[in-house]
């Protein structure tokens, strides 16, 4: 039988996750790259132990992120904040949606002890989105942000935040008050596919949160992440690099889009390593300063080495929209 790197098989979401979800027939071939292997580790454990112990989510599990055991195991997780529901409903997102409860008045400090007991120097924090907050939610991102910092002086953070509508004086609250070493918002795909994925999101939207933070003059880093594999072209991936360079956005991640279960959009296409090699050299071309490209590269796989480049940062400039 010819090796092409495929498998004639059925590829099933509990092949590539250990989270607890329907056993789901996505594609009936699929490359033997998107194949991952993890033995139980004793880190990843504790780590998934001690989340559940103090009663807080990750982005991680909540949308079955298929390197979970690997950034378990070296102490690399993403806290999900402001509950685990979601106000809005993409259609990529395997986030639960629905009508979310009040904001824990203690999961400031439950993330920060979380931090502190797992000894980590760099945070990444994400939320759902809050569209039924009055400030949707960024007065509580400031909270949590200032609790990791004084239960864990050092520490630097990453913030990835929904939209807020692109409002500016809740854009301004989180990088002004909270001062993320790292602000990230994911543009997630290309213009033409927005809609489709994003319904209660806009592509141009999201180009406007991170021209902002950009032009606040903070000292965060500015990044987004694209996925692909479901329909974009060549053409397409590279108006997005320019969209977000113009944007003045600096980092960027890419990675491969898997759907979650049948009541998401289906893949499209399995991108090669080779592709995703291209993409970057692309990305660099196009004058991002930092890249990860990849099939299991999620918004916020390896996240620390995006820490480098504090300290050694040119001007940003923005093109004018």
């Amino acid at each position: 039988m010819l090796d092409d790197g495929w498998n004639d098989e059925v590829i099933y979401l509990s092949s590539i996750t250990d989270h607890p979800s329907p056993i789901i027939p996505l594609m009936q071939r699929y490359p033997d790259w998107l194949k991952q292997s993890f033995s139980p580790d004793g880190v990843a454990r504790d780590v998934r132990t001690l989340v559940s112990d103090l009663d807080l989510a990750t982005v991680c599990e909540s949308a079955l992120c298929p390197n979970l055991r690997e950034c378990y195991a070296q102490r690399q997780l993403t806290f999900m904040i402001l509950g685990g529901m979601c106000t809005r409903s993409c259609r990529f997102c395997a986030v639960d949606h629905g009508r979310p409860h009040p904001a824990s008045a203690d999961e400031p400090w439950r993330v920060a002890e979380a931090v502190r007991r797992l000894g980590l120097q760099h945070v990444v924090i994400t939320s759902v989105a809050r569209d039924d907050l009055r400030d949707e939610g960024a007065g509580h991102w400031v909270d949590v942000i200032r609790a990791v910092r004084r239960e864990n002086p050092g520490v630097t953070v990453e913030a990835l935040v929904p939209d807020f509508h692109a409002r500016e004086e809740l854009l301004r609250h989180v990088l002004e008050e909270g001062e993320p070493e790292v602000f990230a918002h994911n543009v997630e795909t290309v213009e033409r596919l927005s809609g489709l994925l994003r319904p209660q999101a806009e592509y141009h939207r999201s180009l406007r949160v991170l021209r902002f933070a950009v032009s606040l003059g903070t000292e965060s880093l500015v990044k987004s992440s694209l996925m692909v594999g479901l329909g974009e072209t060549l053409e397409e991936v590279l108006q997005t690099f320019n969209d977000l360079v113009a944007a003045g956005v600096t980092h960027v991640t890419i990675g491969q889009y898997l759907r979650p279960d049948a009541a998401h959009l289906p893949v499209m296409e399995f991108v090669s390593p080779e592709r995703f090699h291209m993409y970057e050299r692309l990305a660099y071309e196009r004058g991002f300063r930092w890249v990860k490209s990849g099939p299991f590269v999620r918004s916020s796989y390896h996240a620390a080495d995006a820490m480098s480049e504090i300290g050694k940062r040119l001007p940003v400039e923005i093109a004018d929209p």
